[in-house]
């Protein structure tokens, strides 16, 4: 497992770079954190490590729940947050075809129970203070 410190959003966008060399087409990063952890931010660097060149694109896909961001390699970032968990709505969203030909990442991904790939990544988000955050990121093996 790896650690990130953040103070300040840019950091947080900083780490979402920095996790992107890690991730290819076909893999899926699991984010949880609560309210205001900075998920979406983080998704921003991801997004921007991957080549995409207006990071503005990014916003939080509440209502919507999926976004695809035209990066060097597709994005597609998936908000589960006004999902119940383990929702039917879930299973309809296709994930395996996002996975065929870009990165997904989730937000409130623990919602997704036991219907997320295996392996996957996660990143836990912890607020430790007003701007500051303590990031873990590990790949998920098993169940």
């Amino acid at each position: 497992m790896d650690t990130f410190k953040s103070k300040s959003p840019a950091e947080t966008e900083h780490v979402g770079i920095e996790i992107a060399q890690r991730l290819d087409v076909g893999k899926c990063l699991a984010l949880n954190g609560p309210l205001g952890a900075g998920k979406t931010v983080l998704t921003r660097g991801i997004a921007r490590g991957m080549g995409l060149t207006d990071p503005r694109l990014v916003s939080s896909p509440s209502y919507v729940l999926v976004q695809e961001y035209p990066a060097d390699k597709i994005v597609y970032h998936v908000d589960l947050y006004r999902l119940p968990e383990a929702s039917a709505e879930i299973s309809d969203l296709g994930l395996d075809e996002m996975l065929a030909d870009g990165v997904v990442v989730i937000e409130w991904a623990q919602r997704a129970a036991d219907r997320l790939p295996i392996p996957h990544w996660q990143a836990n988000i912890e607020i430790t203070g007003a701007s500051t955050r303590l990031i873990s990121f590990q790949e998920i093996t098993g169940r």
